[in-house]
């Protein structure tokens, strides 16, 4: 095949792979049903705060689990933190028999979210002992240390479609963002500042509130649900199981633990699923750069999950369309870096006047349809994001947050390159992102490894 034609396959493919998997997540939102809840009263409850220098948040994280869910357990991991989040959690634990404070420390700390949700489980795993509980009905459910869950998230992942289903491993809820209304984001900043960050902080939410539960609902489907790190729930036997077999929960050296946690559910024979009735909230970073180092740490934690495509696709317990939605999700950084990658050929071709440019130029009417068709899908979310969620805005609103949609998904392609360089460079560790609250941080920040 020529080389110019092989520039007009390749965005075509990556477009129609693109809009089906978009097609699907539509239309398994569209279609959802309603969840039954269950009786929570029924399981165990143990919370896992994985903290590093949260001293701004953890008061009020514990405080309003322990009121919301009494007959519960908090574990929060001090993971080495440099202010006063152990002093805080350990008072908090003197008053409430139900707060359990695990500190780590050097050198052992620091190495990652997956290591201290681990100590968690050990410290757990001590607890309980070798007898008495039943630990299929022992339920851990992992929070930001600014995570805030909905009171009726438990009764919901205690239902038919949670852990009342014995084969189900693991259930992750919706995810939103609490501060998407706060009119000052940035408060030391002026009009337009504020203003940007206002829309960044829209965006976020809607992302998680239509598009990527969209997503979490056509991969129920396909049985690849994706575990979060925020709203988290695991069935403790699960666990074990997993602990077993990969000699510990949550993988220590990843920077998506949490996915890969599902993963190795999957892989092990259990069922994981998706519950958007019900969610937890975090608050979205009105910050560019601690925006894009967070997505940075993700997409390069997407890549690092190629590692498992040979296991996925000679699995038993995946289905062939399990395998593709797990095998595109893995490869979408790759895809961005493609595109960019594409699209330098594409301006140098068009730059230099080689022969192939005039074929290029003539083809704009394609180029132009593409374009369109890359953009429907995010227009039409906007208008579902607001109808669902912020009904009191204009349904002009509703527009203009689906083409802000289109723009927001650029940032893609800039933390899949940064990423690929970090992997490329050696730069595997993890770190923690800033909180809104912060005006510093001690130790290294999410860039950083």
């Amino acid at each position: 095949m020529a080389p110019h034609l092989l520039l007009y396959v390749f965005p075509f493919l990556l477009l129609g792979g693109f809009l089906v998997y978009w097609a699907g997540s539509r239309h398994a939102y569209t279609r959802r049903r309603p969840t039954e809840q269950g009786d929570a009263a029924a399981w165990d409850w143990h919370f896992f705060v994985p903290c590093r220098d949260e001293e701004a948040v953890i008061a009020t994280t514990v405080d309003r689990l322990r009121t919301d869910f009494p007959a519960s357990y908090v574990w929060v991991i001090d993971d080495a933190s440099d202010d006063r989040t152990g002093e805080i959690v350990a008072a908090l634990a003197a008053e409430d028999s139900r707060i359990r404070l695990v500190t780590r420390r050097r050198p052992e700390a620091r190495i990652g979210k997956g290591a201290a949700l681990n100590a968690a489980y050990d410290a757990l795993d001590a607890e309980l002992g070798e007898g008495g509980a039943d630990r299929s009905r022992v339920i851990v459910c992992v929070v930001d240390a600014d995570g805030r869950l909905s009171p009726d998230a438990l009764a919901y992942v205690s239902g038919p479609d949670g852990f009342g289903d014995p084969e189900m491993g693991g259930v992750q809820i919706g995810v939103r963002m609490r501060n998407v209304d706060d009119e000052r984001p940035r408060p030391d900043r002026g009009r337009v500042v504020n203003a940007y960050a206002r829309l960044l902080i829209r965006m976020q939410d809607a992302e998680f509130a239509v598009s990527n539960t969209g997503m979490q609902l056509l991969r129920c489907r396909t049985g690849s649900v994706g575990l979060g790190g925020n709203g988290q729930f695991t069935r403790l036997s699960a666990l074990d199981r997993i602990a077993a077999a990969e000699r510990r929960p949550w993988k220590q050296d990843a920077l998506l633990e949490d996915y890969e946690l599902g993963l190795h559910m999957r892989l092990a024979g259990y069922r994981v699923t998706h519950i958007a009735d019900t969610w937890v909230t975090q608050e979205a970073l009105p910050y560019t750069r601690r925006f894009l180092t967070q997505r940075t740490r993700w997409a390069q934690g997407n890549i690092q999950c190629v590692r498992y495509a040979t296991r996925i696709v000679g699995s038993r317990h995946y289905r062939a369309r399990g395998v593709l939605e797990s095998l595109y999700t893995f490869f979408q950084p790759i895809a961005h870096l493609a595109v960019l990658v594409l699209t330098v050929v594409l301006v140098s071709v068009l730059v230099t006047g080689f022969a192939a440019g005039a074929v290029l130029l003539a083809a704009w009417p394609l180029a132009l349809a593409l374009g369109t068709l890359s953009i429907v899908p995010f227009l039409l979310w906007g208008p579902v994001y607001r109808r669902e969620f912020a009904p009191d805005r204009s349904r002009a609103a509703g527009v203009l947050w689906g083409i802000t949609l289109w723009l927001y998904a650029y940032h893609l392609f800039i933390v899949s390159a940064r990423g690929s360089v970090r992997l490329v460079r050696g730069r595997t560790g993890w770190a923690k992102t800033r909180r809104n609250a912060e005006t510093a941080v001690a130790g290294p920040t999410a860039t950083e490894s």
